[in-house]
Order: C-alpha cells, then sequence, then structure tokens
C-alpha cells in the first residue's frame, strides 16, 4: 500500500533544473532511501515532501493528501502525522533536551504539563537517552546524543511517517550502527514507515527495505538493494561497487 506517490515531479531553482520528472511510491512500513550524487536534489526533493518547499511542478500525495493544493488547515494536520529529523538535529540550543522534546506538545497539543513531562520521559528513554540528560543542553552533550535528542523530538506527536536527512553524518563508526540498530528498533516497534536521505553505505545496507536513486534529474533506479548492481549506471557502478 503506498503511502507517498510521487510523480512527474520537475523542481527549477534560478533556471537550473535539479528534478526532471521524477516518480517513485513508498509503501506504508518500509524503510526507504534517497540516495545519488551530491546535487543531485536528494534533500530538496525531502524538503518538498515535508511542505518546506513548494516551487516545483507535479504531483506529491501523502496519506491521501495532494500537496500542491492542500488547505492550510489540512496542511498543519498533515504536519502531526509526520517527523522530521534535520540533518544537523537543529535543536534549540537555550532549551535543554526536555524542553526541544517537548516543543511540540507546548506548541501543538492541549495537553497539561504533567502529561507532556511523562511522554518526553517516555521520548527520551525510547531513543536511548538516559533520564538525566533531560537537563542538559545542546552545548552540553555528544553528536550520538543531539540525534537522539532530536529523534525523540520527531517521535513526540506519535507520528505516522519519519523523515530523516542523513541521520549517521558526523558519527564515529560505532554510533552510526548503533543509531541504525535504534532506526529499525522503531520501525517496528511503532509501525512507522520511514523516508531517509543517506550516504552511509553501511546504513543504506543495514536499513533501507527500497531506494530510490537520483542521477541525472531523474530516478536511475527504484527496488530494492539486491537487484541494483545489474542497473547501468554510472553513479551505481561507483557508489556500489
Amino acid at each position: 500500500m503506498s503511502i507517498i506517490k510521487v510523480k512527474d515531479v520537475e523542481t527549477i531553482f534560478d533556471n537550473r533544473v535539479v528534478h526532471n520528472g521524477l516518480n517513485l511510491s513508498i509503501n506504508k512500513g518500509e524503510i526507504y532511501g534517497l540516495l545519488g550524487p551530491s546535487g543531485c536534489g536528494k534533500t530538496t526533493l525531502l524538503r518538498e515532501m515535508v511542505m518546506l518547499h513548494k516551487n516545483y511542478k507535479g504531483s506529491i500525495n501523502i496519506l491521501g493528501h495532494e500537496l500542491s493544493n492542500i488547505t492550510t488547515k489540512d496542511a498543519q494536520n498533515l504536519r502531526r502525522d509526520w517527523g522530521v529529523l534535520f540533518q544537523a538535529g537543529a535543536l534549540f540550543s537555550p532549551l535543554t533536551i526536555a524542553q526541544n522534546i517537548a516543543l511540540p506538545l507546548v506548541e501543538y497539543s492541549n495537553l497539561s504539563i504533567k502529561m507532556i513531562t511523562e511522554i518526553v520521559r517516555f521520548k527520551i528513554n525510547l531513543v536511548g537517552l538516559k533520564s538525566a540528560d533531560a537537563n542538559l543542553y545542546p552545548s552540553q552533550i555528544s553528536g550520538g546524543m543531539k540525534k537522539k535528542s532530536a529523534l525523540a523530538r520527531s517521535l513526540v506527536m506519535d507520528p505516522k511517517l519519519l523523515f530523516l536527512d542523513e541521520p549517521t553524518s558526523g558519527l564515529d563508526p560505532i554510533s552510526a550502527r548503533d543509531f541504525d540498530r535504534l532506526i529499525l528498533k522503531l520501525r517496528d516497534l511503532l509501525g512507522l514507515t520511514i523516508v531517509m536521505v543517506s550516504h552511509d553505505l553501511q546504513s543504506i545496507y543495514d536499513t533501507l527495505d527500497r531506494v530510490a536513486i537520483i542521477d541525472n534529474k531523474k530516478i536511475a533506479y527504484e527496488g530494492n538493494l539486491t537487484d541494483i548492481k545489474s542497473v547501468n549506471n554510472e553513479f551505481i557502478e561507483t557508489f556500489f561497487k
């Protein structure tokens, strides 16, 4: 069952064509990777999916909503159905980890402070952080802890979808593999559908069910990793050896 459908998407920045007719579909419950060489428009497509960039032609349909003509009210409701983990975490430096995680609930729910505190405590534990970490500030924690804190915030509204932009970038190999295992655990535990941009080859092999490779402004390949080496494409041959 496809819950994200991208059809004939064209994206142009200042006369530079980034996407020229992208087509892909993402199924419920899978971990789906957006891959390709640097500058091919992976993160741009991710931003279009989460309605941070709207200057494109074509169709992007998520959970039955056509993004090109979605109403403001429906857009606001749809955003509550997904979480986003940005590449650098995007934590607010003046706020503690607990305050960062709680922020979506404070802004978009009518829950009591007591309930929000309980939810934040649960999410902190869910991503493998310690209870004592809640009172630390982003400047006081490691890169891996920042990623986990940002992940906890992206999960605090109990989303159906999770968008991850280079989730293991900047992490040492041990922390990166730990994060991969966490992603798999959360997918199975929470029934998430995950869309991920990544350059981390080990993470790609360990976590992804299917991939779309963007090259030369189009989808060069969509499918599983088993069949990918049979594709005649310079980037694929080089990247996957």
